[in-house]
């Protein structure tokens, strides 16, 4: 049930109570409060009234809808915001993310998204700093490797030379990687072929 089983051992631990504990309010066996915990199985859903009651919290909250409800909005975020990019609207992709940042000021999705369409629209320093601020907390390789990617040609846009050849020694073996991006830091690229680069990196295109 969603995030039902870490929220379980979560509320309980935070309420300082033991499984047997829980057990003992359901008149169940512990054994089954401890693989409710561990996910191997799931309580009728009678009980999660009593459960719900018994941390004093919400069924929703108990079983996970508001993580649910968080992750579907910043799909959806991310879903708009990239369609706006794809049809040349950074202006509104930018407004999208930068409005989700106010919801959201730590999260790495955004914060990466946001860097994105700055770099798309040439806004190079802001974009490295959002890059910067990003790339720690995020998760996600692949969204990672294609903002490093990025993040050499705009380090070359700003004159940090030594920064994109250093980070593009780096990059992994995939479609941004390091036999691909580095051969071309070291060249001398115009500003139009490092916007090409840029383009092609973050959105898929080939000019």
């Amino acid at each position: 049930m969603l995030h039902l089983s870490e929220n379980l051992k979560k509320l309980r631990v935070m309420k300082n109570l033991t499984q047997e504990d829980i057990a003992d309010f359901l008149g169940i066996t512990p054994q089954s409060i401890s693989k409710w915990e561990r996910g191997e199985s799931y309580p009728d859903i009678t009980f999660l009234p009593a459960l719900a009651n018994i941390f004093e919290t919400s069924i929703d909250l108990l079983i996970g809808m508001d993580t649910i409800r968080a992750e579907e909005t910043l799909w959806n975020i991310h879903k708009n915001a990239t369609e706006s990019e794809r049809n040349g609207d950074y202006n509104a992709a930018e407004s999208i993310y930068r409005d989700a940042l106010r919801m959201y000021p730590n999260k790495p999705e955004m914060l990466l998204g946001l860097a994105g369409v700055l770099a798309l629209q040439g806004k190079s320093s802001e974009a490295i700093e959002f890059i910067e601020r990003g790339l720690p907390l995020s998760n996600n390789e692949k969204q990672k490797s294609t903002m490093r990617a990025t993040l050499c040609f705009l380090y070359l846009k700003c004159g940090q030379t030594d920064k994109a050849k250093s980070l593009a020694s780096e990059l992994p073996h995939m479609r941004e990687s390091r036999e691909v991006i580095q051969p071309l830091v070291q060249k001398v690229l115009n500003e139009d072929e490092i916007n090409t680069n840029i383009k092609n990196i973050l959105l898929g295109i080939c000019e």
